[in-house]
């Protein structure tokens, strides 16, 4: 059985994990990573889209002048998107993120397999914990680059508008808000530091009691010698 310090280390770290696999299941939930507002012109009128959309679904809204509000539709991005660059750099996101997620859920795994019991192989131990964690952070950050990326380089909104509407012509500009779904990645890359810091703490005392313990007799106390 593990020591109690052990337990309790390695139970704050699977909080940790389990908390950045909830976050990471809200963010592939929810379509809050963007609004954008983007303006048409079209015969004898301008027109605003306003467009909140995630990875799998949105909504959006035209505005006509004034501010007459024309319609309010919900659309699937996949089925918005016409452009090869945009689907395929959408779908590259979302594997990132199902990666991710695999990587908590095995983090999450070694974090509670260490809390009950003291695996004999050694990257069952902190090794895999630093590993699974290292890779979520690194795959969350990747997704939170090719995101903006793809809204900003290849015109996402501008391309989901076209497909709210048909009769929209010159592009006039763009306005872009980025989302919670989107900020509260940051807290999945947080939730995984924290767990490293913890097993950082225990590994790092587990490895200096063992220094202590493997000290030369030169350098014990005189009395110890003598005995």
């Amino acid at each position: 059985m593990p020591s109690r310090k052990k337990t309790s280390m390695f139970a704050s770290a699977f909080c940790a994990c389990v908390s950045s696999l909830a976050v990471i299941c809200v963010v592939l939930a929810t379509p809050r990573w963007v609004s954008s507002e983007v303006r048409f012109s079209r015969p004898n009128a301008t027109v605003t889209v306003s467009l909140a959309y995630g990875l799998f679904r949105g909504t959006c809204e035209q505005f006509v002048d004034a501010g007459l509000q024309v319609s309010k539709t919900t659309f699937q991005v996949a089925d918005a998107l016409s452009s090869a660059r945009s689907r395929s750099l959408n779908v590259a996101v979302i594997v990132v993120l199902v990666l991710a997620l695999l990587s908590s859920l095995l983090s999450s795994g070694f974090t509670c397999t260490n809390a009950l019991s003291n695996p004999y192989q050694t990257f069952l131990g902190p090794v895999g914990v630093y590993t699974w964690n290292s890779m979520c952070g690194v795959l969350i950050l990747t997704a939170m680059i090719l995101f903006p990326v793809n809204v900003q380089g290849n015109s996402l909104s501008e391309e989901l508008a076209h497909g709210c509407s048909t009769s929209l012509q010159t592009h006039l500009g763009s306005k872009h808000s980025y989302g919670y779904s989107y900020w509260i990645l940051l807290l999945v890359i947080l939730l995984n530091t924290a767990s490293l810091i913890i097993i950082y703490f225990y590994d790092h005392a587990r490895y200096s009691k063992k220094k202590e313990q493997q000290r030369p007799i030169e350098n014990a106390p005189k009395d110890v010698i003598l005995f």
